[in-house]
């Protein structure tokens, strides 16, 4: 039988868990665990090893939202690999990700573009000499418009949602020729992806 296994987590020990505790009893989880009083950036959260170990074949691990399981994209890729590799899913409540439906794979699929392209940015800042520059207390080159978190925001309005990329630069304050600049790089994967999945080409 199939189980939905739940997790929740509070950055202090005095923060109330009770809401991200109700909605996955409203998700009807099978069992909750819950990690009080550690970070997300934490790798080492016990009730969380805990969740991931609970997890078989054909379950789902279900989450209020994503930051409560990873504040990193990095880190999130690696977690619903793992799951992939179990047969399992992963499902977020308040973003509506479900890795067992081909949409929620594909929108995971555009976090892990967006993860490739946040490490590409780290290592052309590396290669600039970012920690001479810090030292000083400037960034070399160009900077840039768009930060990780905003490209990943801005993927998923326009690949997943469909927004009009006028619309969505509007939101950000940049130029759409801005946003498509930051967009390209993700757009030949995203495709492939896609036409895996319907047949057809973005």
């Amino acid at each position: 039988m199939n189980r939905k296994v739940g997790y929740y987590r509070v950055s202090t020990a005095d923060q109330n868990a009770a809401l991200q505790i109700s909605a996955l009893e409203l998700a009807q989880c099978d069992q909750i665990y819950g990690d009080q009083g550690i970070s997300g950036s934490e790798r080492n959260r016990p009730d969380f090893d805990k969740a991931l170990s609970a997890i078989e074949r054909g379950d789902t691990l279900v989450i209020w939202r994503l930051d409560r399981m990873s504040r990193s994209l990095k880190h999130l890729i690696e977690i619903n690999q793992v799951l992939n590799e179990r047969g399992a899913f992963l499902e977020s409540l308040t973003e509506k990700i479900d890795t067992s439906t081909p949409m929620g794979e594909f929108v995971f699929h555009i976090l892990g573009a967006v993860a490739q392209l946040e490490r590409e940015i780290i290592r052309e800042r590396t290669l600039a000499g970012l920690s001479v520059a810090a030292a000083n207390g400037k960034f070399p080159g160009r900077k840039r418009k768009l930060d990780p978190q905003q490209i990943s925001w801005a993927a998923r309005r326009y690949y997943v949602e469909q927004a009009k990329p006028s619309v969505i630069a509007a939101d950000l304050d940049v130029h759409p020729e801005t946003l498509r600049r930051h967009l390209k790089p993700l757009h030949t994967d995203i495709r492939e992806y896609s036409a895996q999945l319907s047949g057809a080409t973005l």
